[in-house]
């Protein structure tokens, strides 16, 4: 299950890590009309967010710096442009962070999960609950980088 689950998010992750390919780094960093982000935030963003869904809501320290996961947390915005040392970051923990997450599961080292509502409705209590709701986050911020990709 917990690779089913890994793989529904790292198919996407990949997908989507190719198609920015093409862009350039002042491209990534536009931040169209419309929009308070833009496409490099959304990828920080992806990885900030996993890290609070499973590690801070099981009272842990996130995996990745804790100015990373500040930068690109929910209710932040881009601070200003990422330059090429950042993006080869966040592509770097946008894979990374998920093999980092399977490794941190088989440990069980998420048992003291604190229960929470996202703003979606969603009620979790377990890792396995944030496992399950990560890949429609992640679907709704790809789903931004599509759109976005179109106007800058």
């Amino acid at each position: 299950m917990l690779e089913t689950q890994l793989e529904i998010m790292r198919k996407p992750r990949i997908t989507i890590l190719k198609t920015l390919e093409e862009f350039t780094l002042d491209q990534l960093n536009t931040i169209p009309a419309g929009f308070n982000n833009n496409i490099i935030w959304n990828l920080g963003h992806m990885v900030a967010a996993q890290q609070g869904v499973c590690y801070k809501r099981a009272g842990l320290d996130t995996r990745v710096d804790e100015a990373f996961f500040n930068r690109y947390k929910s209710e932040s915005k881009p601070e200003g442009p990422a330059d090429e040392q950042e993006y080869e970051l966040i592509k770097t923990l946008f894979m990374t962070s998920l093999d980092q997450l399977g490794e941190d599961y088989k440990a069980g080292i998420f048992g003291n999960y604190t229960t929470w509502t996202t703003r979606y409705g969603f009620s979790m209590s377990t890792i396995d609950d944030a496992l399950a709701f990560l890949p429609f986050h992640e679907g709704l911020h790809i789903g931004y980088i599509m759109a976005m990709r179109k106007l800058v």
